[in-house]
């Protein structure tokens, strides 16, 4: 396995800057946000570290010669949108720059792009399904042409009143899954594999990745911490009770979940993926907090 971190946490960074920090703080990879330049509609979204709607030849020399010089690959591009959205010229937006950022992988000897599958959130799980089923084998598709593999990250994205009740992201749960590779059978889609999303679901992380082994090309390295006071005082149903906190700090097994991830001979990046608050007050808390993951997870990765 090697640890990283994903650029998303360090957006005022430009590229070189991202490249220069990873390697100063001993980190093997690291996932390169690629969002359509503009402007973001929620946190964590919007950075732009690796801009595919502008790649020329001189773009991917320079890239590779980031690659070279600093002994930090490139573990995966990452773009997180919604391609699902019940808008369908949005729908049609997001797919074609998704799309794009496939294509342009290659370009960066780069095999894996990680993105949501989407979701209505005012729709049902079955009252999706079509868009889904409408959607999704095409995207397979153009990743297979591009040797790509898309790794489909698990968060429900339902923290916020306009996300709710169902989420912006359909492939939240083990059923959900196995739907989803009965109905696209390719070894170019897979799982971007984050357990922080399952704490809060009462769901087996540890399990999850026994029984999905295969199917993980990408993890991300983030902690859930459950407010038991705040479960108690809004129920299940209601929002802010469970808070993502740097690994270590929350509810995450993990020795069960990296025991789990060597039975089943994951060699892939594991990606720290900060969106801990109490540690985005400055650049120096940032990168505190990559130092202090980094810390953490080489007990388990060495």
């Amino acid at each position: 396995m090697q640890l990283g971190f994903v650029s998303a946490i360090l957006a005022e960074l430009s590229l070189e800057d991202v490249f220069a920090r990873a390697a100063d703080l001993g980190f093997g990879c690291v996932e390169l946000m690629c969002w359509p330049p503009g402007k973001a509609d929620r946190r964590y979204a919007g950075v732009t570290h690796l801009d595919v709607t502008q790649v020329d030849d001189q773009l991917v020399a320079r890239v590779k010669n980031l690659v070279k010089k600093t002994g930090v690959a490139i573990s995966g591009l990452g773009y997180y949108p919604n391609p699902l959205h019940p808008d369908p010229e949005h729908r049609r937006n997001v797919i074609e720059h998704l799309k794009k950022v496939i294509s342009a992988a290659p370009r960066f000897d780069v095999r894996i792009v990680n993105t949501f599958i989407g979701r209505d959130s005012k729709k049902s799980v079955p009252e999706n399904w079509p868009a889904f089923q409408e959607t999704w084998p095409g995207i397979v598709e153009h990743a297979e042409k591009a040797g790509v593999a898309i790794g489909i990250e698990n968060c429900p994205m339902l923290f916020s009143y306009d996300e709710w009740p169902g989420g912006r992201n359909l492939a939240t749960t083990p059923a959900i899954w196995s739907a989803m590779y009965q109905a696209i059978d390719s070894p170019h889609f897979g799982l971007n594999f984050d357990p922080s999303h399952l704490v809060f679901q009462h769901i087996d992380a540890a399990r999850c990745v026994r029984d999905f082994g295969k199917k993980i090309v990408h993890f991300h390295a983030k902690d859930t911490r459950i407010d038991h006071d705040k479960l108690y005082e809004i129920g299940s149903m209601g929002l802010g009770w469970h808070t993502p906190k740097l690994p270590g700090l929350g509810d995450v097994d993990w020795g069960a979940l990296f025991s789990a991830l060597t039975d089943v001979g994951y060699k892939g990046p594991v990606c720290i993926e900060v969106e801990d608050r109490a540690f985005e007050g400055s650049l120096e808390d940032k990168l505190r907090s990559l130092r202090q993951s980094k810390r953490f997870l080489e007990q388990f990765v060495a």
